[in-house]
């Protein structure tokens, strides 16, 4: 068995995702993982992974990669992270009805990075991606193999902050700017 074989049966094996994994110079090896909805987890319910999660993991990783006699420098487990790639086909069913950004293989019309809604096609086969030109809405459809590489657009919301397009506040009061002052 290989050491990326390793590293899949082991994290699938304690019922994470194993979304990427990447050994580069210098001896690192990068592991990132996630959690799968509705499964339990024994760190808690949490929609995200956790600290404790990657600590588990780590942990699991060290022991197989030793027995195995896998040569590295350092481990570094990780959760995918707000912009989390899209790399199989099941990443795609799984996050439909997100905002995606995807960089085709080839241009279309003269581009190939596009940011948007991510559908299923509604044929069957293959996907849309509904994005705004500027003007009006527009829908691309592609296939899972045109595309380079995908990825979620993170969605922050601070809680207690003015979000864009969220109304402002009466005049007067917090987060206006008041006789030229900043904002707080």
């Amino acid at each position: 068995m290989s050491w990326s074989q390793a590293v899949e049966k082991t994290v699938t094996g304690m019922g994470y995702e194993l979304v990427d994994v990447e050994r580069s110079a210098g001896g690192l090896l990068r592991v990132s993982i996630d959690r799968i909805p509705g499964q339990a987890y024994p760190t808690g319910e949490h929609e995200f992974v956790t600290v404790e999660d990657c600590e588990a993991v780590t942990r699991q990783l060290q022991y197989v990669l030793e027995v195995g006699n896998v040569d590295y420098a350092r481990l570094e487990v990780s959760s995918p992270g707000l912009d989390r790639p899209l790399k199989r086909v099941e990443d795609y069913t799984r996050f439909a009805g997100q905002q995606v950004l995807i960089t085709l293989k080839l241009p279309f019309q003269g581009r190939k990075k596009y940011q948007g809604l991510l559908q299923a096609a509604p044929q069957g086969s293959g996907w849309q991606l509904v994005f705004n030109d500027g003007k009006v809405d527009q829908v691309l459809d592609f296939a899972f193999d045109e595309v380079r590489e995908a990825r979620l657009v993170p969605v922050l919301d601070f809680k207690g902050r003015r979000g864009k397009g969220a109304p402002l506040a009466p005049e007067g009061q917090a987060g206006e700017t008041v006789d030229g002052g900043l904002e707080e």
